[in-house]
């Protein structure tokens, strides 16, 4: 109850991307997606803004956020020649783990919607906002005690889960994308296609995670300590 009570703002901006993602999907063509970009970017910055507001360290915490998104953005961007094959949810996670919840949720949503300005924007961001936010916001509840840091086989089960996660959510969008209805069995049908596609995104989080996860997050612990920012 604390740790829900604790990020209620992160959990109540994930339901509203993820029920602004169905309700655009269902209701209105492509043509409207940049309308659902904007209110999920604003929808994204809410529980950013009000927490760190007012926090003795945010303007510290703010920087290292942003230094984060920027690295999830870069490696999107060098991987671009390997399709499915990117750090951006091992880089979530390592958020999630050493800044927690809220922190995780942000740089999720957030990598997703300015990474986008260069892969493409279209109504899949908001999909891709709400799923990259979920992971980073379980990555910071699971990370409470050093649960996933200690148990490192945890943690890569929890990147390949991650990886089914995100091709489960993207195959809603591509399933409501063809006439804006959902239809169960025509999205059973498109995991069953995209299956090839989700055992990439589990083998990428799996290589990112074990060959970032330590020497990047190491960095992070030292900049907490130092800096006395994200103290959870």
């Amino acid at each position: 109850m604390v740790v829900i009570k604790k990020y209620t703002l992160s959990l109540t901006a994930f339901i509203s991307l993820i029920a602004l993602a169905l309700i655009g999907g269902l209701l209105f063509n492509n043509e409207k997606y940049m309308l659902f970009a904007i209110i999920a970017a604003v929808i994204t910055c809410i529980p950013f803004f009000a927490i760190f507001e007012n926090k003795k360290n945010s303007s510290r915490e703010i920087v290292l956020m942003g230094v984060m998104i920027a690295l999830c953005i870069a490696g999107r961007f060098i991987f671009t020649l390997i399709p499915h094959f990117k750090p951006v949810t091992a880089l979530v996670i390592i958020t999630g783990l050493y800044f927690g919840c809220n922190a995780g949720f942000v740089t999720g949503s957030l990598s997703a919607l300015l990474s986008n300005m260069h892969h493409g924007q279209g109504p899949w961001t908001v999909f891709q906002m709400a799923v990259w936010g979920l992971i980073g916001l379980t990555a910071g509840i699971l990370g409470k005690n050093n649960f996933l840091k200690k148990k490192k086989a945890v943690l890569w089960i929890f990147s390949a889960i991650a990886g089914i996660a995100y091709s489960l959510v993207m195959d809603v969008y591509t399933t409501i994308s063809v006439d804006s209805t959902f239809s169960l069995g025509r999205y059973i049908m498109y995991v069953g296609y995209s299956l090839p596609v989700m055992v990439e995104y589990i083998i990428s989080n799996i290589v990112f995670i074990a060959v970032l996860e330590k020497p990047i997050g190491k960095k992070l612990e030292r900049l907490k300590t130092k800096y006395g920012v994200f103290m959870q």
